[in-house]
């Protein structure tokens, strides 16, 4: 039996960004995605996500023509409509805005939905031409990385295939093995071939606490304690590298001073954690320098989210190790992204404004047209009822590009069908390991579809915009951003389909003002931050929970909804606050906040402790309310990001 084989990469924000093969077999009648053997990360598997890429693809919720919408009729699908008609309707509401209101009333929303080069930056092209808005793309891991730079420069660190070699692992905030399965592989791995111990510090019995050696069973909001509380235990028995810390590092004497406040009896106190399970993970840490802490991106979506980043970072610099954790390796690649987006071939300034207060901006009227792609942000964003609210004022009109139908798309007044990554060719830049490969197109476009880079140019031409770098061929653009960001300075080894590795930014490289790891930051000072860490004080009304949500396995943010159904409208709570409240398994229960309210179902479990909640993120509950609707949009002091892990409810039966 014949077969034909096509290279591609999945797009979407994860991790892992697999190496796919497509297996063309039956004389090109049977199609498959299989998982690339030779890739280090991918392994020869996929996800639950990737195994079903192609179901979605055919769904029957693509997105198949422009459609005109009453957007004040979300349940309605609108008129199809031809390309010509809803561009016309689209650059003639552009040029009324540019007219009345000015480039600042335009805001182009966007964020990983697919992350290729040529999908998520090189439309950037036309908004940055124009001037229009933005936001600042605070909505995820924004405060982290930013955290990071305080005391290292940039943020990235290991790289992923180095876990393999490791003989201790630690997963702090971070279920890999639902939201990094590859990685999560590696690590088992190690457990299994090298004897590496896994060790995982989360509030909830998660998957991956259940396969660990140690699970620290952490009260959410506690992780800069527990951090200093390691780092006093490591001075105090001498497990600190002091040649290292003179030689590479500044202010660890202010750090040092912190960390000796929190004895073991402090930090009992505050967590209730037994000094003896503290103490044998850091002995564990301080003899064992073969270590890496990967460090959660969910963790840090909290009120103290960014300085438990700090805090845990500078764990591998107190034994010695140049960036001994894992975050984000974005940062360590040297691709010229403002080039693709073309902020670096304009004069024009763009206003930036807060993704994660983007509901405030709507509901006031700031925008007069929205232009959404690559993103659902009607379920992803915080306060909800704001942001819809906002989508749904008269005087501002929406447009959204997209592959499937969504909730964002039942508020556009145009909706415009996009090609899937199956359909096109892109470059995928990881943000965890070095890899990288063309992807090339899989199938043939799907009915009227059509990619973002036609539609800009498409647009540019209707607004009559005559800058030659608005129609610049892709691939060319490619290979300027990418000039010296590869192994192999023949960027057409990897256009002819060779899988090469991403030039990286040393590991013992610190672009801070010192030109080393500041313990304590001075870029922190000069902007009234605490050059430490700090713990932040822990507040919680009587009878109120705090609301922990992640991924499920079966999802990639809110997409394959489509395929494997609704994200579960549920909670876990401890059998003694079910038994306090009078709740049962099964049970439907409102949670409610100053903000709104939902309904879901309860899971009595004790992989939750007393007084939190957990839930699937990105949920719809009963009557259509989405979980989002209770998060507040108030930002991080660093990194202005999101902070859903510190919603906090009350809860009663239904």
């Amino acid at each position: 039996m014949s077969k034909k084989q096509i290279n591609t990469v999945c797009p979407r924000d994860c991790y892992d960004s697999c190496h796919l093969i497509a297996e063309f077999t039956d004389g090109n009648q049977r199609l498959r995605l299989k998982g690339d053997s030779s890739h280090p990360i991918t392994q020869g598997f996929t996800c639950p996500r990737g195994a079903k890429d192609l179901d979605r693809t055919f769904s029957s919720q693509r997105v198949r023509f422009p459609y005109i919408r009453d957007k004040q009729q979300p349940d309605k699908f609108g008129k199809k409509c031809t390309w010509d008609k809803a561009l016309q309707l689209v650059s003639d509401k552009l040029k009324d805005t540019l007219l009345i209101a000015g480039a600042e009333a335009i805001l182009h929303l966007e964020y990983a939905g697919n992350m290729g080069l040529l999908t998520e930056y090189f439309p950037h092209r036309i908004w940055n031409n124009l001037g229009a808005s933005k936001t600042d793309n605070s909505i995820c891991s924004k405060s982290g990385h930013e955290a990071l730079a305080l005391h290292y420069g940039s943020s990235h660190g290991i790289q992923p295939e180095d876990l393999i070699n490791q003989k201790l692992i630690i997963f702090w905030g971070f279920n890999a093995a639902v939201s990094s399965p590859h990685l999560w592989r590696l690590a088992l791995k190690a457990q299994d071939q090298n004897q590496a111990k896994i060790i995982v510090i989360d509030p909830r019995v998660s998957e991956t606490a259940k396969k660990a050696d140690i699970h620290i069973q952490a009260q959410p909001g506690t992780d800069v304690a527990i951090a200093y509380a390691l780092a006093n235990y490591l001075i105090e028995e001498g497990l600190t590298d002091s040649v290292f810390l003179e030689e590479w590092t500044v202010g660890f004497e202010q750090f040092r001073a912190e960390s000796k406040k929190w004895t073991p009896d402090r930090l009992k106190e505050l967590t209730g954690l037994k000094p003896a399970k503290i103490e044998q993970f850091a002995r564990l840490y301080g003899t064992e320098r073969s270590s890496i802490i990967l460090i959660g991106l969910g963790m840090q979506k909290s009120s103290n989210g960014a300085e438990a980043v700090r805090a845990i970072s500078l764990l591998p610099a107190v034994i010695g190790l140049h960036r001994g954790f894992f975050y984000s390796n974005g940062q360590a690649y040297p691709i010229d992204y403002e080039y693709l987006t073309g902020e670096s071939l304009t004069s024009k300034s763009s206003k930036v404004v807060s993704q994660v207060q983007l509901g405030r901006h709507l509901a006031n009227g700031e925008f007069k047209f929205l232009y959404i792609y690559n993103m659902n942000p009607a379920l992803t964003l915080p306060n909800q009822a704001a942001f819809r609210k906002g989508l749904l004022r008269d005087n501002v009109f929406v447009v959204v590009h997209e592959t499937h139908w969504t909730e964002t798309t039942r508020y556009a007044d145009i909706v415009l069908p996009a090609l899937t990554y199956l359909e096109k060719e892109d470059l995928v830049i990881p943000w965890s390991h070095h890899y990288v490969q063309k992807s090339n197109r899989v199938i043939q476009p799907d009915d009227a579809s059509r990619s973002e880079i036609w539609v800009m140019q498409q647009l540019a031409q209707r607004l009559d915009l005559k800058d030659e770098w608005l129609y610049q061929p892709p691939w060319q653009a490619i290979k300027v951003a990418m000039n010296n960001a590869l192994s192999t300075p023949n960027l057409n080894d990897l256009l002819n389909g060779n899988r090469l590795k991403l030039n990286s930014i040393s590991l013992d490289e610190y672009s801070t003002p010192s030109g080393k790891i500041e313990f304590a930051s001075s870029i922190a000072l000069r902007h009234g931050i605490s050059p430490i860490p700090k713990q932040a004080i822990l507040q919680k009304e009587s009878g109120q929970f705090q609301l922990l949500n992640s991924a499920l396995r079966n999802y990639t943010h809110t997409q394959f909804q489509e395929i494997y159904g609704d994200i579960p409208a549920i909670v876990h709570i401890h059998p003694i606050d079910a038994k306090t409240l009078k709740i049962k398994d099964g049970d439907e229960i409102q949670l409610y906040n100053e903000q709104g309210a939902i309904q879901v179902h309860t899971h009595i479990t004790e992989t939750v402790p007393p007084g939190i909640l957990w839930s699937p993120r990105q949920f719809i509950g009963k009557k259509g309310k989405p979980q989002n609707i209770l998060t507040p949009d108030t930002p991080q002091p660093i990194g202005n990001g999101s902070v859903f892990n510190s919603t906090r409810v009350h809860l009663k039966k239904i």
